[in-house]
């Protein structure tokens, strides 16, 4: 069993106080069923604010077509649990293809009350509309709180950046050595866990922000996951070379001023002006004087090639945001 926590604590009691309001709500004006506001209120809350509307306005659509099938069931079988079966069978089943499922068993109770009071008049109609928009309604007022985690997405992207840098250096420092027995993977395990954390946060702010919003959070993320599978294929290579080039310390020296200059803010551009001299200069140097060599060197100049694609994909990010 997990550990009951504060927020826990804080969001079961706000949810008790929305369903205790509805029900009032519901009592002073008199309406049957007061209850099932709450009940309503309690379905209608959801994990963040743009879910909490999408499901209010599911559960809204399917709620007018529920009362136009109940009232053809109900008019043509008169108010008998076989009317109300037939009615489920095919509000179901719309439910099911409009991907309303989540309406199908609170918009359902509401029908049933027709069959209980066996009544579908006028009094009824507005009964059941009323209970349905007051417990909507607070379903949605208690999930006004809600905010953007700006800062736990800092920390979190800070994580990342850390593990993506102690990526880089270790491929520096293996870099230099023939063998590379120790080295392994399990770095980008670990970069991917990061990444999932950070990505869950990002999106839970993006649902939680319904005005001014913005995709920084998000692009944020995608750059590094690009990133992320970029520096796969370099590991891919490094573990393949086992003789060193004479350009090997040359390339590993440009893994350490990664390092050096890795900063959210850097569009990078003077790293990639470097790393276009490198790839100018690899061009013009002598042919390979061995099979053993050219493996090598072809290496090294696939994983520069894909260290270019690494900070290409930080510069256009940088540069899509450098505004704000």
């Amino acid at each position: 069993m997990k550990r009951i926590k504060g927020f826990h604590i804080v969001k079961a009691f706000k949810i008790a106080l929305a369903a205790v309001l509805s029900i009032l709500t519901a009592n002073l004006l008199g309406l049957r069923y007061a209850v099932t506001a709450g009940i309503i209120t309690v379905l209608s809350i959801q994990n963040t604010k743009r879910e909490t509307l999408k499901t209010a306005r599911n559960r809204g659509l399917a709620f007018l077509c529920a009362l136009v099938l109940a009232f053809l069931c109900y008019s043509l079988f008169g108010f008998r649990v076989g009317a109300f079966i037939v009615y489920l069978f095919f509000f179901a089943l719309l439910c099911l293809c409009a991907g309303w499922v989540e309406a199908i068993a609170m918009d359902s109770v509401l029908i049933s009350h027709f069959l209980t009071e066996q009544d579908f008049g006028a009094g009824m109609l507005v009964n059941e509309l009323l209970l349905f928009a007051i417990g909507t309604f607070f379903g949605i007022l208690i999930n006004l709180h809600l905010r953007k985690k700006e800062d736990e997405f800092d920390r979190l992207s800070r994580q990342v950046d850390d593990e993506i840098r102690g990526i880089v250096h270790r491929m520096s420092e293996n870099l230099r050595r023939a063998d590379k027995t120790g080295y392994n993977s399990d770095c980008f395990v670990r970069l991917e866990d990061k990444i999932g954390m950070a990505k869950e946060c990002a999106l839970r702010n993006w649902n939680n922000t319904l005005w001014s919003q913005t995709f920084y959070e998000l692009d944020y993320i995608r750059m590094r996951e690009n990133q992320s599978r970029v520096l796969r294929n370099v590991y891919d290579s490094i573990i393949l070379i086992r003789m060193l080039p004479s350009q090997t310390m040359q390339v590993a020296d440009f893994f350490e001023e990664i390092c050096a200059q890795y900063h959210r803010d850097n569009d990078v551009e003077e790293l990639l002006q470097r790393l276009e001299d490198m790839l100018s200069d690899m061009k013009q140097e002598n042919l390979p004087g061995s099979r053993e060599e050219f493996e090598a060197r072809s290496l090294l100049f696939y994983t520069l090639m894909q260290l270019q694609e690494f900070l290409r994909l930080k510069n256009r990010f940088v540069k899509k945001y450098k505004d704000d």
